[in-house]
């Protein structure tokens, strides 16, 4: 049973930083690529960035992309979100997800198959 558990979430102002934290348990952590996705009310779930097995690729949504940095360390079976300049615009739950299979990078949540129970992130202007 593969388990997933943020940390890091809160109420920032824009120009913040906030580092979000998953801790993955219950499979090889380092045989897998890994994800944060985030979901604001009344919108879909979509990508913020992904991360390959040995942390040396990595994808960022353009909305993202110069602020936030993915990271893993596959010793400690974590992957992180580092998130600079937040802006309003980047409220929302944050999840951690694991897919359902090896190989990727994925970017569709549907190929995710284990998410972890979200953190929220709240930026006020």
């Amino acid at each position: 049973q593969v388990q997933l558990a943020e940390s890091g979430g809160g109420l920032v102002q824009a120009g913040d930083s906030l580092r979000l934290s998953c801790a993955a348990s219950g499979r090889t952590f380092s045989s897998y690529t890994m994800a944060w996705f985030r979901q604001a009310p009344g919108k879909e779930r979509d990508v913020v960035a992904t991360i390959s097995r040995s942390g040396g690729t990595t994808f960022y949504a353009d909305s993202v992309k110069g602020r936030f940095t993915i990271s893993r360390d596959n010793a400690k079976n974590t992957v992180y979100l580092q998130m600079n300049s937040l802006k309003p615009e980047d409220t929302a739950v944050y999840y951690c997800a694991g897919p359902k299979n090896p190989g990727g990078p994925y970017y569709d949540s549907q190929s995710y198959g284990y998410w972890g129970q979200g953190t929220q992130v709240t930026v006020s202007s």
